[in-house]
């Protein structure tokens, strides 16, 4: 089973199991190379959200259709939620990259009396508001893929943002020996996880000779990143490294290096499906 799997699963079961454990204070096993934060972490008073079941849970999700990475988890969360006999209700709303749509939506589930709302944010800053009136609700709140400038939420599950977007560029830095120019092909400006991928990604091109030749923000969409790796093609080709904050970007720049008969250069991925099938086609 995939990390993105277990990681959206684990968002929509741990809904559940808070209620039944009574505790967050549990130490869970992090990826190889991430750690956890340097500051304090705050934890959550041992019983507080007991509740019995039947339990609503809500989501609000910045983008369902934002790629197929956003569409694998809207079924998967939906997926658990059917198979858990303790959620009798799943309400899954739609943010659709907008943000005052997100504190709407959130305040929906509010209304609507969820037991527990997963918040996938917009913005580092879009929901807080929001979060912090579900919390003073007694709403507990998971926090999941995009960190917020806010500890008002319950709990969070993250997937490393900067380890991520450093092994991405550890692998460039080594393909190319340390030297050379790579575009960067960044996600949805604004949203926490590209903020924290590109700040991985600096790490990794520290000390090197490896130069930024171009700059841009492909949504993780694969319409847009096509537009603007043909853009990038057309303007200058000799490009030796391509660092793509990943879901369908990566397969949208390959498509244009087909497309145009040229060599594909070294280019980061994400584990999405789509990639897969396309990296295993293409050796």
């Amino acid at each position: 089973m995939s990390t993105i799997i277990r990681k959206i699963r684990a968002s929509v079961l741990l809904a559940g199991v808070f209620f039944a454990t009574n505790s967050f204070a549990q130490e869970v096993p992090l990826l190889e190379g991430v750690t956890t934060r340097a500051e304090n972490n705050p934890t959550v008073e041992e019983g507080k959200y007991k509740k019995d079941a039947p339990w609503v849970i809500g989501m609000s999700s910045f983008g369902v259709n934002a790629n197929t990475w956003t569409v694998q988890v809207a079924h998967e969360a939906q997926a658990a939620a059917n198979n858990d006999k303790r959620i009798t209700k799943f309400i899954l709303l739609d943010a659709g990259f907008d943000q005052k749509k997100q504190v709407a939506d959130i305040e929906d589930l509010i209304a609507q009396k969820a037991d527990a709302i997963i918040v996938q944010p917009v913005t580092s800053t879009s929901a807080n508001a929001s979060i912090e009136k579900a919390v003073a609700a007694g709403i507990p709140v998971v926090l999941h893929t995009g960190r917020i400038e806010s500890e008002a939420y319950t709990t969070e599950i993250q997937g490393g943002a900067e380890h991520f977007g450093k092994v991405m560029g550890d692998f460039l830095v080594k393909e190319l020996g340390g030297k050379g120019n790579i575009w960067v092909l960044r996600g949805l400006a604004g949203h926490p996880e590209d903020t924290n991928r590109y700040n991985g990604l600096k790490q990794s091109l520290e000390g090197t000779e490896i130069k930024i030749a171009a700059e841009e923000h492909g949504d993780w969409q694969y319409d847009k990143a096509k537009k603007v790796c043909e853009t990038l093609y057309l303007s200058d080709p000799n490009v030796d490294g391509i660092w793509s904050s990943g879901a369908d970007m990566t397969r949208a720049c390959v498509d244009v290096f087909k497309q145009f008969g040229s060599p594909i250069p070294p280019i980061s991925g994400e584990g999405n499906n789509g990639f897969f099938g396309q990296w295993i086609a293409d050796g």
